[in-house]
């Protein structure tokens, strides 16, 4: 109980939905398995999406790069999930919110992601496999992640990370 109730307390007042910050949270939990952490939010000009430092007491164990992208006709929540060295550990889809396109939330498919960093190039049917029946979504995941990439590099370059 306690634990749960630390981590629904480690967030800073924003404007994700609970059922979001739970997902955001398992995410975390699974990926840097840990049962405790806190996340503290990066203030950056990144429009609707948000940047999270992810800490074990006082150890940072990564962060987490919450966002929204198109499919078909809705949006998807997302979030990538980097090393300390920028380098991401894992992606996830989180909200899916159509019948079609839902194979992009795959780890299968997601894993592509792992291990690419600052600097790396990420094309779609090249770089990033095509996924039938997922053009759109998987386009805009892959888009998604690319800008993501770029977001961090300037923030590193600033110096806010």
């Amino acid at each position: 109980m306690l634990c749960i109730a630390v981590l629904f307390l480690s967030f800073s007042p924003s404007k994700i939905s609970p059922r979001l910050k739970q997902k955001l949270n398992s995410a975390v939990q699974t990926t840097f398995t840990v049962e405790v952490f806190q996340l503290e939010i990066i203030q950056a000009d990144l429009g609707t999406d948000m940047l999270y430092k992810i800490n074990q007491e006082d150890e940072l164990l990564g962060y987490a790069y919450l966002g929204e992208a198109p499919s078909m006709k809705d949006v998807f929540d997302y979030v990538v999930l980097f090393n300390p060295d920028l380098s991401i550990k894992k992606s996830k889809v989180l909200i899916y919110r159509e019948n079609h396109g839902r194979q992009i939330g795959s780890q299968r498919w997601l894993k592509q992601f792992i291990g690419k960093g600052l600097g790396d190039t990420l094309e779609y049917g090249e770089d990033i496999d095509a996924i039938s029946g997922a053009t759109i979504s998987a386009k805009s995941m892959t888009k998604a992640v690319e800008k993501t990439l770029e977001h961090l590099a300037v923030l590193k370059k600033e110096k806010v990370l």
